[in-house]
């Protein structure tokens, strides 16, 4: 399966909307639409991942990499996890302790 990946401005924040799954063969579709944004110094943004399907390493590593160029930025990424499959992978490697994490995207919108 591809993945799918775009991205809304609402105010000084961006959504990036992710479904499918992120592998390594999809995990650029991923880097690439992040780097866009941060390099227009869109550092505040909210990665919904709730329409993900899978995530390798690949994927957490493009989103650990996203995560380090904001807070160089000093902004702030969140991200909506729902389903227990995803978020189970982000509890074994521990990045539940790095990453703001809302269960949907009215509470991410509002996570400070």
């Amino acid at each position: 399966m591809d993945v799918s990946v775009t991205s809304r401005a609402l105010g000084e924040r961006d959504v990036v909307d992710v479904a499918g799954e992120i592998d390594v063969y999809t995990a650029p579709a991923l880097r690439q639409r992040l780097a866009a944004l941060l390099d227009e110094g869109r550092a505040d943004l909210v990665v919904d991942l709730s329409r993900v399907t899978f995530m390798d390493s690949t994927g957490l590593g493009v989103l650990v990499g996203a995560l380090k160029r904001v807070r160089g930025l000093d902004g702030r990424l969140v991200l909506v996890l729902d389903q227990d499959r995803i978020l189970k992978v982000f509890r074994i490697t521990g990045l539940t302790q790095l990453f703001t994490i809302c269960a949907n995207l009215d509470d991410a919108l509002a996570a400070e």
